[in-house]
C-alpha cells in the first residue's frame, strides 16, 4: 500500500458564500461530500495509511471523518500551504513515495491514483496526473505544463495539473520556508529531469467555485 495525503485545509474562498460556514471538502456534489469522493478513489486504489489535513472550519472535517481510519494533521494558527502542509505531514505518512490528492476535483473514468501508481517507476521523483487543456471543465485559465515523449514534464503547456500525484518528499527539508506550495518541490524536481506526467483518460471537473458544480454532477451523470 502506498500512503495518500488529502489536502483540506484550504480557505475555500473561491466558494464563498457556500464556505462562510462549510469547509469546501464537506460540500456535496450529487449527494456525495468532494472529501468522501476523493477518499473512496484512495480505498478503490488501495492507499493507506490515509491523512487528511485541516485547517478552516477543520473541527466539522474531523468530525466528518469520526471513527474512519483516517488520520488528522491539523494545521492550528497558520494554514502551510501544500508544501508545508505535506511536509508537516510527514510523520503520519512514514518514509518513500507518497500519492496526494486535492479533493476539490471530480474524476470520472479510470481512478487517478490507481493509474498514477500502475505507471510509477523508480526513476521519478514526481509523476503528476495531467488534464489536456480543451477537456478540463471548469478550468480558469491557463495550462500548467508541457510533456516530451519520455513523459518529463516542464512548466507551461496545454496540461492542466489535475489534482493527483505521487512524490518523493525527501528534498522538502532542502526548503527552509514553513509555509510554501509544493509548486517549489516541482521545480527542483524539473530542473533535473525527475518530474513526470501521465494522461487521464477519462472526464475531469474543477470544482473550485458554485457555478462548477452543476457541471460536475452532469459529467458524473453522463
Amino acid at each position: 500500500m502506498r500512503p495518500l495525503m488529502i489536502f483540506a485545509a484550504g480557505l475555500g474562498t473561491r466558494m464563498r458564500p457556500l464556505t462562510d460556514s462549510l469547509p469546501k471538502p464537506l460540500i456535496p456534489v450529487a449527494g456525495r461530500t468532494l472529501l468522501d469522493r476523493a477518499l473512496d478513489l484512495g480505498r478503490a486504489a488501495g492507499a493507506g495509511p490515509v491523512v487528511v489535513n485541516t485547517h478552516y472550519l477543520g473541527t466539522q472535517i474531523a468530525d466528518h471523518l469520526a471513527g474512519q481510519d483516517v488520520a488528522i494533521s491539523d494545521e492550528p494558527g497558520t494554514i502551510l500551504d501544500t508544501g508545508g502542509g505535506l511536509r508537516h505531514a510527514l510523520p503520519l505518512l512514514g518514509a518513500g513515495p507518497v500519492m496526494t490528492l486535492n479533493p476539490d476535483v471530480v474524476w470520472t473514468g479510470p481512478n487517478p491514483l490507481a493509474a498514477l501508481d500502475a505507471a510509477w517507476r523508480d526513476d521519478m521523483d514526481a509523476l503528476l496526473m495531467l488534464v489536456p487543456l480543451d477537456r478540463a471543465a471548469a478550468r480558469q485559465g491557463t495550462g500548467d505544463f508541457s510533456r516530451d515523449a519520455e513523459g518529463r514534464i516542464a512548466r507551461r503547456g496545454d496540461y492542466v495539473y489535475g489534482g493527483a500525484q505521487i512524490i518523493r518528499p525527501d528534498r522538502l527539508a532542502e526548503i527552509p520556508d514553513r509555509v510554501f506550495s509544493l509548486n517549489r518541490l516541482w521545480d527542483l524536481l524539473i530542473a533535473e529531469g525527475r518530474a513526470f506526467g501521465i494522461v487521464h483518460a477519462g472526464g475531469w471537473c474543477d470544482v473550485g467555485y458554485p457555478e462548477a458544480i452543476p457541471l460536475a454532477e452532469r459529467m458524473l451523470h453522463g
